[in-house]
């Protein structure tokens, strides 16, 4: 199975600069609708969240802005399981478009599974840890991403 299709938009009008290009807060919000839909595909979608009281909360958040994206123009989310612990999940979002080969940027992210009660940190459920298994098994003949892992520093 290759990553899986999160999100899907239009670059919309309001979410480029003065140059034509896509702002750089708008990528972490179409990231975040791709985490979003991700919730939805293991069990945190929002009527669970309003039995459970549980949710995501990011962690960690990097992005990098590898080409440049204009409006109108139609992207898509490919996300990919890197791993899952009893709380946290770690994924990995690109963005793509067509008739481009390359990818348009990256986010790689830490998520940790949360009752909002607390706010405090719990083991996820079982439905969601099944569904996670599944999609890491699913896409284990993926390779890791060229962005994963990076830090960010200047040599001294």
């Amino acid at each position: 199975m290759p990553a899986l299709i999160t999100y899907r938009t239009p670059v919309q009008e309001d979410w480029v600069d003065y140059n034509g290009h896509l702002r750089d807060a708008y990528y972490l919000l179409i990231f975040s609708y791709a985490t979003d839909a991700l919730m939805e595909r293991i069990g945190l979608d929002a009527d669970s969240r309003g039995q459970s009281g549980h949710s995501l909360f990011t962690l960690e958040a990097h992005i990098n802005y590898l080409h440049e994206v204009k409006l109108g123009t139609e992207v898509w989310v490919q996300t990919q399981i890197i791993g899952f612990d009893h709380k946290r999940l770690h994924v990995y979002h690109s963005l793509h478009r067509a008739d481009f080969d390359e990818v348009l940027a990256a986010s790689e992210q830490m998520l940790l599974h949360v009752d909002l009660a607390g706010p405090k940190s719990v083991p996820f459920a079982q439905r969601t840890e099944t569904e996670l298994d599944s999609l890491l098994r699913s896409q284990e003949d993926l390779t890791l991403p060229d962005h994963l892992g990076r830090a960010m520093r200047l040599a001294r």
